[in-house]
């Protein structure tokens, strides 16, 4: 009788075990993560650093991520919708948001315009303030450098950027220069396939300043001096960066960065990830990336991440407005 017993607690253990395999979401073991620019952006690194937090706490057993540049993010948007990819996740932030505004022609389709309600929203991760940087020879020293050259001859000043005329990289350095009373439309910028060519423009040269985001400069420290940040007050994981406020140019600004399911994702498989990405911030691992790239935990899951985005449209039209992007 006792053998019995035991042989049948085993066998109930086992059919838990197997019904838990089963009925769980596929998309908590093995997670594809589409990257809409090249490496070495902001997109990439988030992607990449959640998957390698997730991993090694344990939440995931593996993560792929593919890089698919094209049309300001827009390829791999249509991507999502076109395809819908199993246990897939696009990451994208505001750019996704600013180019569906602007009506960028990448975000175009034969439907209209591509834009977050396309795709599942399924949680707002991370913010990055944004950063202006020179390079380490460079002889501006600070932001009010960069304007007095700007001002005594606009065409000495080039601004490279990760993306397009009228993505995230161009706001954050309008948006400065705007404060310095300057013409944000007069000022050149020279867009590049992501971060990592458009700091190596920055290195070769070609531009004299670069305006992006403060994770993606942080790998760079050696090679570049950072002259200024949008955030309120300098950061703790990099606290020799000014910010552009302390030098008396009031702009502040966070990126937010998150990610999306392809169309007709399931909502258990929306909340599982959902969940994931909330619990992998209060790990260890999490932490470690997450300091290495100076990022601001924003969690925002689904229903809220929604409604973020659906105010962050109708303010980021009002400043594309004022700008004169559109």
């Amino acid at each position: 009788m006792k053998n019995l017993k035991r042989i049948v607690s085993v066998l109930f253990s086992a059919i838990l075990l197997f019904s838990a395999t089963t009925t769980s979401s596929i998309a908590i073991d093995k997670i594809h993560f589409v990257i809409g620019g090249g490496a070495g952006g902001g997109w990439d690194g988030t992607a990449r650093g959640t998957g390698e937090a997730l991993t090694k706490a344990g939440m995931l057993k593996s993560a792929s991520f593919e890089n698919m540049s094209g049309g300001g993010g827009g390829k791999a948007l249509a991507f999502m919708i076109n395809t819908k990819p199993a246990n897939t996740v696009l990451v994208q932030s505001t750019p996704l948001v600013l180019r569906s505004i602007t009506r960028h022609k990448g975000y175009v389709s034969g439907s209209g315009t591509l834009s977050y309600k396309d795709v599942v929203p399924i949680a707002g991760v991370i913010g990055d303030y944004g950063a202006i940087a020179v390079a380490k020879n460079s002889p501006y020293k600070n932001f009010k450098d960069v304007v007095d050259a700007y001002k005594k001859n606009p065409s000495s000043i080039k601004m490279a950027g990760g993306s397009v005329r009228g993505s995230m990289d161009h706001l954050i350095g309008a948006l400065a220069f705007q404060a310095a009373g300057a013409n944000p439309n007069d000022v050149a910028y020279i867009p590049y396939d992501a971060g990592g060519k458009a700091l190596a423009g920055l290195l070769s040269g070609e531009t004299q300043i670069i305006s992006t985001g403060l994770g993606e400069l942080m790998g760079a420290r050696d090679q570049v001096t950072i002259i200024g940040i949008t955030a309120p007050s300098r950061v703790s994981d990099a606290p020799d960066a000014p910010t552009l406020k302390e030098q008396g140019y009031d702009v502040q600004f966070v990126n937010w960065r998150g990610f999306f399911g392809p169309p007709g994702m399931s909502s258990a498989d929306k909340n599982a990830i959902a969940k994931m990405l909330g619990d992998v911030q209060k790990t260890s691992e999490w932490e470690n990336v997450r300091a290495r790239n100076a990022w601001v935990n924003i969690y925002n899951p689904g229903d809220k991440f929604v409604s973020f985005l659906e105010k962050q449209t109708e303010e980021m039209t009002a400043l594309m407005k004022k700008l004169g992007v559109i």
